[in-house]
């Protein structure tokens, strides 16, 4: 008789009465209306995020992204604003085919940047003429500099609330 019991609670404990109907079940490390490929650098965007105590989730912020081609010269990526796809992040398929892991981090983390920390371009060079920030729009003649060596600067200067005012206040 228990055993009966113990095999009926297993069956009702697994019910999804729970879920909300309709509702895209998302599973923990994926991202709805995101290209599978962009995946592991929106999870590092959240843990580097959380290693410097910042908690975001871009599945409940609805950030999208594709890898597509973009038609603008020299635009390797995109943060949509626009009200038709708002937060909709675009990685131009050409740069995505010959950029290794850390230039496509490099960018994922700019356009991230736009859309989930609200920060706008940043501009400015250092001494040496590289870039002070993450957030640079190119359109000046600094030096990119990003690279396992200096990862964690432009990390540290792009989580920084000095330079995005809104993170904090909208959320």
């Amino acid at each position: 008789m228990s055993l009966l019991f113990f095999v009926g609670l297993s069956i009702v404990a697994c019910d999804k009465t729970d879920e909300i109907p309709g509702a895209p079940m998302v599973i923990e490390g994926t991202f709805p209306g995101v290209d599978e490929r962009l995946w592991p650098y929106f999870i590092r965007f959240e843990a580097q995020a959380e290693s410097r105590g910042i908690s975001i989730d871009l599945v409940a912020e609805g950030i999208t992204g594709v890898i597509e081609p973009i038609d603008e010269e020299n635009v390797a990526g995109v943060c949509n604003f626009n009200g038709r796809n708002p937060n909709h992040v675009m990685v131009d398929a050409d740069f995505w085919l010959r950029a290794p892991d850390i230039f496509k981090e490099f960018i994922v983390f700019h356009e991230l940047g736009h859309c989930s920390l609200l920060r706008d371009h940043r501009e400015g060079a250092d001494e040496d003429g590289r870039c002070i920030s993450i957030m640079r729009s190119g359109l000046e003649s600094c030096r990119d500099n990003y690279s396992v060596l200096t990862r964690t600067s432009y990390l540290d200067e792009l989580y920084d609330p000095q330079f995005a005012e809104d993170i904090f206040t909208n959320r």
